[in-house]
C-alpha cells in the first residue's frame, strides 16, 4: 500500500514538474531609471516687455516660452499676409529655386491696385497683361507688403477672396489659433485680428517653409513693372533678425512678428517673438531687439541624456539583468522653470533564447514645451533564458 502511495506521489510530482517546466516563460518589462518630470534649473527672467501693447516670445521647437500676459485680439494689419502666404504655399507648394506657375494680371487686378492706392494702402503698381510668377507674387506681398498682391494671390488660388479667406480661417482652426480671425487676405481690415502668441505660433509654422523663409529674408527684389522694391522690415539683419513681417497703418498701432538667430552656448538657435500695438514701427523694432537680447541671456543648451546613459533596466525573475542605455546624446534648448517630461517606452520581451547586447528595446521620449523627441535605447548586457532548475522549481511565476 505504501509503495503504491509513494509511486502515486512520485508520479504527481513528476507531472507537476513537467507542467511547471512547460509553462510559458514570463515576459520581462523595463523599469525606468529616469524621473517622470524634471524642472529646468533657474528662475524665469523678468522680461523687458514693451510699456504699450502686448508681446510674446518663443524658441524654435519649444514654442511659446513667455508672454506679457495682457494679450487681447487686435488688428493684425499686414502680419495677416503671413497666413495668406502660408495658405498659398500649402495649396501650390514651391521648392527652393522654383518660380512656380505664371499668372497673367487682368483688369480686376489693376482695379484692385487703384482702389487700394486711393485708400492710401500699401501697394505695388501693376498693369493688365503683366505676368508674375507665384514666387514674385509672394515677394511683392511679403517684401514691400503690397495689399493688392495679396488680393491677386487669393483670387488666383481659390477663385475668389471669400473662398480664400475661408481657407485662411480653416488653417487658423487647424493651428488652434484661438484668438485669431481673418476677414481678408491683406490685413487692411481691422476685422482681421490676432494676438502676439497666436501670430508667433503662425510665424513658427510659416518659417518651416524654406521658400517663405528665403523671401522674408530678402532686403529687396525686382518686379516686372515697378522695378526694385524694398523690404518694409527695417530691422532685417540687425541683431540676428531673419524676418518675418511688419504690420501697421491701423489705429491699433504697429506690429512686428520676428525671427532671429541667437548664439546660445556656442549654438545658433532661432528665437521668435511678436510685439503688437506699438506706437511706431521703429518702436516695434526696438522692442523686438530688446526681447531678443533678454531671451539670449536666459536660454541655455543642456545635455539632458548622454550616449550610453542608463535610462531603464530589464530584470528577469531568474536573476538576469541588463541596463537599457541611450544610443545618442540629446541636447535641448532650455528656459528656466520649464518642465522636462521623460517617459521610457520599452517593449516587454520573452527571453526564450539568448538576447545579445545592443538589442533595440524601444525609446525614451523627452518632451519640453512643444518639443518632443524619441531616442532609441538598447540593452547594455546579454540576457539569457532561465535554466532548467528554475523552470522546474518556480513557484508563482
Amino acid at each position: 500500500m505504501r509503495v503504491r502511495v509513494g509511486i502515486a506521489l512520485v508520479l504527481l510530482l513528476a507531472a507537476a514538474a513537467a507542467v511547471n517546466y512547460l509553462r510559458p516563460i514570463p515576459a520581462v518589462t523595463a523599469s525606468s531609471a529616469l524621473p517622470a518630470t524634471q524642472v529646468v534649473k533657474g528662475t524665469p527672467p523678468s522680461m523687458p516687455w514693451p510699456e504699450r501693447g502686448a508681446a510674446a516670445v518663443g524658441v524654435s521647437g519649444l514654442g511659446l516660452i513667455a508672454s506679457s500676459g495682457n494679450e487681447q485680439a487686435i488688428p493684425a494689419a499686414s502680419v495677416t499676409k503671413v497666413m495668406t502666404a502660408l495658405v498659398l504655399l500649402t495649396d501650390k507648394p514651391l521648392k527652393r529655386g522654383e518660380d512656380g506657375p505664371t499668372i497673367t494680371l487682368t483688369d480686376t487686378d489693376v482695379q484692385a491696385y487703384e482702389t487700394d492706392f486711393q485708400a492710401k494702402q500699401s501697394v505695388v503698381k501693376v498693369e493688365a497683361g503683366e505676368q508674375l510668377t507665384e514666387l514674385q507674387l509672394l515677394q511683392g506681398m511679403l517684401i514691400p507688403s503690397a495689399n493688392n498682391f495679396a488680393e491677386t494671390a487669393a483670387r488666383w488660388d481659390a477663385g475668389s477672396i471669400t473662398a480664400f479667406v475661408a481657407r485662411m480661417n480653416d488653417r487658423v482652426a487647424a493651428l488652434r489659433l484661438t484668438h485669431t480671425k481673418f476677414a481678408e487676405p491683406s490685413g487692411a481690415s481691422p476685422a482681421s485680428v490676432s494676438t502676439p502668441s497666436d501670430l508667433m505660433s503662425l510665424g513658427m509654422v510659416a518659417m518651416q517653409d524654406q521658400v517663405f523663409a528665403d523671401v522674408v529674408a530678402m532686403g529687396q527684389v525686382e518686379l516686372p513693372v515697378v522695378g526694385t522694391v524694398y523690404n518694409v522690415n527695417a530691422a532685417l539683419a540687425k541683431g540676428g533678425i531673419l524676418g518675418i513681417k511688419t504690420g501697421s497703418g491701423l489705429d491699433a498701432g504697429a506690429n512686428f512678428l520676428f525671427a532671429a538667430n541667437a548664439s546660445i552656448d556656442s549654438r545658433t538657435i532661432v528665437v521668435y517673438g511678436c510685439v503688437m500695438g506699438q506706437p511706431t514701427l521703429d518702436a516695434a523694432f526696438a522692442a523686438a531687439q530688446t526681447l531678443i537680447k533678454a531671451m539670449s541671456a536666459a536660454l541655455h543648451v543642456q545635455r539632458v541624456i548622454e550616449r550610453n546613459e542608463t535610462v531603464a533596466t530589464y530584470t528577469t525573475a531568474w536573476g538576469e539583468q541588463s541596463d537599457l542605455v541611450s544610443l545618442f546624446d540629446v541636447d535641448l534648448v532650455e528656459w528656466p522653470g520649464m518642465v522636462l517630461r521623460q517617459r521610457v517606452i520599452a517593449r516587454s520581451i520573452v527571453i526564450d533564447h539568448p538576447l545579445p547586447p545592443n538589442t533595440r528595446a524601444g525609446s525614451v521620449q523627452l518632451m519640453l514645451g512643444d518639443y518632443k523627441v524619441d531616442v532609441a535605447i538598447a540593452t547594455a548586457s546579454p540576457l539569457y533564458p532561465p535554466g532548467r532548475f528554475w523552470r522546474l522549481t518556480r513557484v508563482t511565476i
